[in-house]
């Protein structure tokens, strides 16, 4: 690669979060996963460093998912019942994490009650042994009432739990605060907004290198420019000297491609000349990961175990 003649020089270095104990540390994890720590943008090594590679997280439901494609299932098979088998799937599959979301604990996919939840996130981490995210419903009140004991279930593992918003952190920021965990904070592809979530949990007495932040992301063809851009000039904020701002990033592009019907649809709905859906589903998550990792991600959630391994090959070369 040619270097440029004028390198930019960077005032601005992105935390460093570790998530995941090792026994030494008081936890049960066999490794522990750093992200962050970048002087430079993605990537171009001449300007800066990239101390932690980007790591590759599979995503886990508490519940069988009823409304995937089945060349999403089909790899899985029978583990998608039982979300620790489901897990023990992944972590064959090459996962440097495990995200577990919890969506049976909505009022409209289950209503799960807090011990529910609580043995679900219990039996993954007995299970398997990779750093863990553990991410809620989205309905806050029903978030605040399951993360507490989830939390203390997993005390001492140093999980990334999430997510904090701007209207909904106080509970989640005690837990993490309570039992050693790290935090995401989400705003919806908004900088100012994404500021101001981080200034309030840090006001709360949060540390900011046990944040993780969600910028919110779309999938390929359905705003990932604008997504790109936000990533982007965050990235950008960190490294120009913004502490507030100073934090790694992680995104959703396999629950985000998987909504494409460009990904979704069978080869029965879709003209033939976007060919098969086999090829054409975890390609559509591929690219929109690799397209969010050189906005400067450090932690893409995935699906498809065929555009994990794509994905992780790709890490590879870039680095």
């Amino acid at each position: 690669m040619q270097i440029p003649d004028a390198l930019e020089r960077w005032s601005g270095k992105v935390q460093t979060v570790r998530i995941g104990a090792t026994q030494e540390e008081g936890g049960t994890r066999s490794k522990v996963v750093e992200v962050g720590g970048e002087t430079g943008l993605p990537f171009l090594k001449f300007e800066g460093e990239t101390p932690n590679p980007p790591v590759v997280a599979m995503e886990v439901w508490d519940i069988p998912p009823i409304d995937w494609p089945e060349v999403l299932t089909e790899p899985f098979g029978d583990a998608l019942e039982d979300p620790a088998k489901w897990a023990k799937k992944c972590e064959e599959f090459g996962a440097d994490m495990i995200c577990i979301k919890l969506v049976g604990i909505h009022p409209d996919f289950g209503d799960a009650s807090p011990e529910q939840a609580r043995d679900v996130v219990r039996r993954v981490a007995d299970t398997v042994s990779l750093p863990l995210i553990v991410w809620g419903c989205d309905e806050d009140e029903k978030d605040n009432e399951v993360f507490p004991a989830c939390s203390e279930a997993l005390s001492g593992e140093r999980c990334l739990l999430g997510t904090a918003k701007e209207d909904n952190y106080r509970t989640l920021v005690a837990c993490c605060q309570a039992d050693g965990h790290n935090l995401i904070t989400e705003a919806p592809l908004d900088i100012n907004i994404q500021k101001q979530v981080n200034i309030l949990v840090m006001d709360a007495g949060f540390p900011p290198d046990r944040i993780v932040m969600y910028p919110t992301t779309g999938g390929l063809g359905y705003g990932i420019e604008y997504a790109y851009s936000i990533h982007e000039r965050s990235r950008l904020a960190a490294l120009g000297g913004d502490r507030i701002m100073a934090m790694p990033v992680i995104a959703l592009p396999g629950p985000e491609a998987w909504r494409a019907k460009e990904a979704k649809g069978t080869d029965e709905e879709v003209p033939a000349n976007w060919g098969p859906q086999m090829e054409r589903g975890p390609m559509w998550e591929f690219i929109t990961a690799t397209t969010l990792l050189q906005a400067g991600t450090d932690i893409l959630v995935m699906r498809h175990p065929k555009a994990v391994r794509e994905l992780k090959k790709f890490v590879e070369k870039l680095l």
